[in-house]
């Protein structure tokens, strides 16, 4: 992609900085440099999304289409500098960045072949004002921007605000999302193909919740992505 005068221009004024390393990066670099870009570990889920340890973790717990996470996450590692780079340190166009990548990833593999919209996970309102942006919805976006397809942040809620995940074991996650999410729009989802989208994906829980949700209106079909899968 060429790089316009005015990028070169913003770069010599305000350098645009790697966000694992701190470096600078070139013209060329969108939030990673190239060094730091080749640690990330991907897991090639894209190439068998029917099966693969992401969508294994779901059988059996809700139908789904075919699901995908981009790299490997684990604690401590470049990707999970990214995602708190992304939840915590105000970073929304980052957000929309990474979705672009992943698009231009996954789209040749004809990943979003039926797709109608993209649903990215809902946070609760006082999560929302307290990072002042939902990090899976800025995901959507830049999905959206490199796919056409539509956005529908309107069709579930978070009614209620579960504790961090972070330190819980996989029976304490499931008991902190029940019955957190509720629908609100099942006429704009029915007999739709939705992709539901979220920053990284751990026990399941959440998007198992949330997908429980979404198919309460009639022949709905699920299909999930993320940008992190933790092995853990």
């Amino acid at each position: 992609m060429k790089t316009s005068f005015w990028t070169k221009l913003l770069d010599l004024i305000n350098p645009r900085l790697c966000v694992v390393c701190g470096q600078r990066l070139s013209a060329n670099e969108s939030f990673l440099c190239c060094v730091c870009h080749l640690h990330l570990p991907l897991t090639h889920f894209e190439l068998q999304p029917i099966d693969n340890p992401m969508a294994r973790l779901m059988w059996g717990r809700f139908v789904i289409e075919r699901a995908c996470a981009l790299y490997y996450y684990e604690p401590k590692s470049e990707m999970a500098e990214i995602v708190y780079s992304l939840k915590y340190r105000n970073r929304p166009e980052l957000g929309r960045l990474i979705g672009q990548v992943m698009a231009q990833r996954l789209q040749p593999k004809g990943f979003f072949e039926g797709i109608d919209a993209l649903v990215p996970v809902p946070l609760s309102k006082q999560r929302q004002r307290e990072r002042g942006y939902n990090q899976a919805e800025e995901l959507a976006r830049g999905l959206s921007d490199a796919t056409g397809l539509p956005i529908y942040n309107k069709v579930v809620k978070r009614t209620a605000f579960a504790t961090s995940q972070t330190h819980l074991n996989a029976n304490e996650r499931q008991e902190n999302v029940e019955h957190v999410f509720q629908l609100i729009d099942a006429q704009q989802i029915a007999h739709k193909h939705l992709l539901v989208i979220d920053d990284v994906i751990t026990t399941g829980s959440t998007i198992t919740a949330c997908a429980h949700e979404l198919q309460q209106a009639p022949d709905v079909k699920i299909s999930v992505l993320t940008l992190g899968f933790s092995k853990s």
